[in-house]
Parts: structure tokens; sequence; C-alpha cells
């Protein structure tokens, strides 16, 4: 079974001089070797061969409820179980497919979700009870500091979205089984996201689970009489269909970061973002655009959207997480299409529902780093968040400055590979600077962040001298400044923030989009 995080950790330095594990979780690990450095080879992983004979004709896949589909599919101990997280925090399959699981009895099962929120943090529970042994995936709130109280018996994995695709189709990580909650499905299995009482918009992130898992279970609470269409999931993937009473509240798929902000430094922060867009030359007829779920993000899409009015601009497409704010774009015209990988509110999800230029993405076709190209690339700038960046342009989505792990990557780490990445933040929060010398812990590499845009002023990388040299051409009056410049004027105000006490125990490794190991989160001292 998987090593203890208890248990002493081999480490090794990787290509920006983090300490990693060599061994997570009983399994070799390679360092991060630098953006773009890491070349795989061999094959993808492959479902097994199934047979019609093993299914009914009648293409009925029905069973009565979660525990006998489970028994069904052989649970046993120390088998993985992954779920996805399109209704977010209003979820209320995964909780029941891992009680159902204790239930069977089995113990050390790892839990592989696409994200876990608070509303799931009686998994804590289970995870004393020796139901779940650890966690691969991100952890949002209770459950990640859990993580980093050292905890948890085996060491926390946090992977990108596309990161996640990557480690299933690559056989980094094997889905035993497969529980996926569907608000709309038919008795074969097929299954959609965008109807239904529950309708949460895409349901991209379980795709990879559907094809490469062992076992596949479907549950909803709006079956619908075959064919389910349209469908996002293919029946011809599923093993069985349980009907539930509710999958979960689609009321809560909108969190606290999926509103805009009212704060004027925030406001202060959109608006310079796109400005700078503008004045570097990015705004024009048929760019391109994603803007992150957080407030100052969805604010920056308001004030694009009246300078776009302004200039007579419109973009070729604009990429989701979608919002109403980008719904709004689709309607008055000022983009073409949406290619939405996550429906983050409810107006997404009746436009992904009824409109054809919204169209639904997975984590294969728009961020996984080991396929032959990808959506993330595609993108002109990426308007995006951070919990800390340092001056060599670093940055830290998962923790915060006081080591304890909080929040996930989700598709940060694979939208950095958009032609200009943005960092939109505060300059200091509850009277802690947020520009430091050395990050907490690393989730995207300098290279990869071409601006930091705070309500004190914007730095740009200076390995980004195109960026420099196009908004000094425009003679703008945007107030750029070296970012040690915003750092200094920031620690005059609030002090110079002191550095968490960290243990020498590692609970957590970071993955970058190549499945290396980019940085270590330690256990809290």
């Amino acid at each position: 079974m998987s090593v203890s995080v208890k248990e002493r950790v081999e480490l090794a330095h990787n290509a920006v001089g983090r300490k990693v594990p060599t061994m997570v979780n009983g399994k070799p690990q390679i360092p991060f070797l630098g953006a773009g450095k890491y070349q795989p080879r061999g094959r993808k992983a492959a479902p097994a061969i199934c047979s019609n004979k093993d299914y009914p004709d009648s293409g009925d896949k029905r069973v009565a409820d979660l525990e006998t589909a489970l028994r069904k599919c052989g649970l046993r101990d120390g088998m993985v179980i992954s779920n996805h997280h399109h209704l977010r925090d209003g979820d209320k399959v995964a909780l029941m497919a891992l009680e159902a699981a204790a239930r069977v009895g089995v113990k050390d099962l790892m839990w592989f979700p696409s994200a876990s929120f608070p509303s799931q943090k009686s998994a804590i529970e289970l995870m004393e009870k020796g139901v779940i042994h650890h966690i691969e995936g991100s952890m949002n709130g209770p459950l990640g500091d859990y993580c980093t109280q050292g905890k948890m018996r085996g060491m926390g994995v946090l992977r990108s979205h596309g990161g996640r695709y990557q480690a299933i189709q690559d056989g980094e990580v094997h889905v035993d089984i497969a529980v996926i909650a569907a608000p709309t499905a038919d008795f074969f299995g097929d299954a959609d996201g965008s109807h239904g009482k529950s309708a949460c918009g895409s349901l991209g992130f379980a795709l990879a689970d559907s094809i490469y898992a062992d076992r596949v279970i479907v549950v909803t609470d709006n079956l619908v009489p075959f064919p389910c269409v349209p469908w996002q999931i293919q029946g011809n993937n599923v093993d069985f269909v349980v009907q539930v009473e509710s999958i979960g509240d689609p009321a809560k798929i909108v969190s606290g970061t999926t509103q805009i902000t009212r704060s004027p430094d925030r406001l202060r922060i959109a608006e310079l973002v796109a400005q700078f867009l503008r004045a570097a030359g990015i705004m024009k007829n048929g760019f391109s655009f994603q803007a992150g779920s957080g407030g100052i993000a969805l604010a920056f899409v308001e004030y694009l959207k009246q300078m776009m009015k302004q200039d007579g601009v419109k973009a070729r497409f604009v990429r989701g997480g979608s919002t109403k704010f980008l719904v709004e774009l689709l309607h008055e015209g000022l983009t073409d299409y949406i290619l939405d990988g996550q429906t983050f509110d409810l107006d997404g999800v009746k436009s992904i529902a009824n409109d054809p230029r919204h169209v639904a993405t997975s984590p294969f076709t728009s961020y996984n780093y080991h396929g032959k190209g990808n959506f993330a690339s595609l993108v002109d700038a990426v308007v995006l968040g951070a919990t800390e960046v340092d001056v060599n342009f670093n940055a830290n989505v998962v923790t915060h400055s006081d080591g304890r792990l909080l929040h996930g990557i989700g598709g940060w780490q694979n939208c950095l590979f958009a032609g200009c990445t943005i960092l939109a933040l505060p300059s200091f929060r509850d009277r802690i600077p947020v520009i430091v010398d050395e990050v907490t812990t690393l989730t995207g590499p300098g290279e990869m962040i071409d601006v930091v845009v705070t309500e004190r002023g914007i730095a740009i990388n200076p390995r980004r001298t195109d960026l420099l040299d196009a908004v000094t051409a425009q003679r703008s009056k945007l107030p750029i400044r070296p970012i040690q410049d915003i750092k200094a004027e920031v620690e005059k105000i609030c002090g110079k923030p002191a550095r968490p006490k960290l243990g020498d125990r590692p609970c957590a490794v970071v993955k970058w989009v190549d499945g290396t190991v980019l940085d270590t989160v330690w256990q809290v001292s």
C-alpha cells in the first residue's frame, strides 16, 4: 500500500531549486526539469477490452443504489475512486459514493477528485476511519488544511485540470472506479450536464475518467428515455446507472470566487488590466482571451467589454470557465464563440444548454500538455489571480503565506501558456504583502508569467521586452513599475512579512503540467 507521509522521504532539488520527494505514495517521481524540458516516451494508457455479452441486450444498466453498483464493480481495499466537481460546493455524489464504499467495508482507498470543496469536509472522518488513505486532487478549505497538518496517511498530489487528464492518460494514475454525477442520463449511461434540475453545464472533467477507468458508474437525478441527447458522456463507456433523488444543489456552483468585486482598489486593478491589453495592442479584432473566476477577473471582463465597444473590436473566441459576463459578450455580438471547460454560474448553464456558439470542451482539448497541441496556447491573453508572487515572477495559488493548503490549482497552470499571462492581484491582503522575496509554494514558474497588475502599478516581466516596447510606443500613461519597487512600497506600509514556520515533513506535492514535481507542500509546524 502507499507509504505514509510519516516515513522518511528522500528529497532532490529540481531545476528551480525546490526540494521535492523522489517517491510519492510508493511511486518514483521525476523532478521538474524546466518548462518544456521533459519529453515523455511510450504509449498512452488504455482501458480494458469489454464484451457486449457482459451487458444487457436491453441496454438497461440501472441498479438499485450506489452500494450495489460499487459491489458489482468489485470494489476492494486500496482501489482508486474518482469523481468530478462540476457541481462544485453543491455536489452530493462524491460523498455519497465514499460513504457507500464505507458501508461495503473497504479500507485504504485513494480518492481522486478533480477538486474537493468545503461541503465534502466529512471525508476527513472517512480518512480517520481508514476508508480513505489519501487524496490526489485539489483540496479546497478543510481538506487541504487537514493535509497540511500532516494528518493524512498518504501524500497529497496537486495537479492542474490538464495535469489530471495527463496523469490518467499516461498511466500515472489508474482509476479503478469512476463515479460521475450526471444532471441528465438515460438507462444506457449516456449523460449530459446541461439539462435537468441539477444542470451544471459541461461534464468535461469527467471525460478521462469515463474513457480510462476500469468501471464507470453514472449517478443521475433526471433519468430520461434513451437516447439522452445531447450526450457528453457516452453510454458505451458506462457500466452501471444509479438514479437518486438529488445529485446536488446547482445554486452552489456559484461560490465566493465567482462574484464580481466591489472593492475600489480591486476595481482599479481590473481597469488597469483592460487598459494594458488595449495599450499593448492585444485587444484587436479577432483576438481571444480568458479570465479566471475571481472577482477582479470578472470585473476586468466588464471593463474590457466597454473598451471593445468603444473601439469596435470583436473577439473570435473567449475561453471559459463561463459566467454571465462572458455570456453577455456572446449575446451582444462581441465574440463569436465561448469555448467552455467549466460552467461557473447558472447563466452559463442556461447558455451552454441553448446556444450552439457556447461550446463544451474538455481538459483533453483545452489543457492536456501531452497531446498534439491544445487551446491554451491559442489564447492571446489570460487574466488570473494568485495568493503570492515573488520578485522573479514565480507564483503560488495553493497555499497561503502561512503555508496552509487551502486552494486547488484548477486550470491555472494550463493557462500560463497563453500569449500574455497576467496576474491581477491586490498588493496586500489583511495587511500581508502579496509580493514577496520567494513564494511559499511554487505553482507557476516565473518564466511563464508576463505581467503582474496591482492597484499600485503594473510590473512587466523583464523577459517580455516586446510588451514593454508596445506599451511605450503608445506613450501610455499606465503606471509601469519594476516589481521590486511595488514590493518596497507595500513593505513600508505593512512591514516585511515573516517567513512561514514550516516543518521538514512533506505532506503534498505540486505537479507541473507534464507530470514532473514542481514543489513540495510542507507540514505546518
